[in-house]
């Protein structure tokens, strides 16, 4: 175990001294890496990749982040930007330590709760922001947005939609619903 946590001595390295590892078992769809480049170019890189430093071969071997190296392999306005550097936190263990760290690494990020992020979407309406400015900034469907809407139950969140009528009721006495 390290004196200090390894994010203190974060180091910058050429990409082209990075390599992805062998075992990694994490694949991101594409609208989420478009979310991801779409937070690399809007706030740049915020968390360095972990990698482990391969002495001999002079390399740095990926442990977690190999999505955001993707980024800058894919996007050349990421890789001039950046001058063709990655933010590298080090660790220093054996393969299998850091096969676990991947894992970890994968697992901890978690995922989003549902009523939270509905609460959030209430939230970015209440402050102003259209569905549109939402889909673009959260990478969002509007599919995904008229869902988490839904679940809040707010009607304030559908003040602007317009809705058709797909039949309306007749008297109560009829024994039928006229169709429109």
């Amino acid at each position: 175990m390290p004196d200090q946590s390894p994010v203190y001595h974060i180091v910058s390295i050429p990409i082209e001294k990075i390599v992805p590892n062998a075992y990694n078992p994490n694949a991101v769809a594409p609208p989420e890496m478009k979310l991801l480049y779409d937070s690399i170019q809007e706030d740049g890189y915020t968390m360095p990749i972990v990698c482990y430093h391969d002495k001999e071969q002079d390399q740095y071997i990926i442990v977690d982040g190999f999505h955001r190296y993707r980024i800058m392999l894919d996007h050349p306005d990421i890789y001039k930007r950046e001058g063709g550097r990655l933010p590298v936190s080090v660790i220093d263990k054996p393969l299998d330590c850091r096969m676990a760290s991947t894992i970890r690494h994968n697992r901890a990020r978690g995922s989003h709760n549902v009523d939270l992020m509905s609460n959030i979407i209430a939230e970015l309406h209440e402050l102003g922001r259209s569905d549109s400015w939402i889909s673009k900034h959260l990478g969002m469907d509007k599919d995904e947005i008229l869902r988490l809407k839904q679940i809040t139950g707010l009607t304030a969140l559908f003040k602007d939609v317009d809705f058709g009528m797909a039949w309306q009721p007749v008297d109560e006495d009829d024994d039928h619903y006229e169709e429109i």
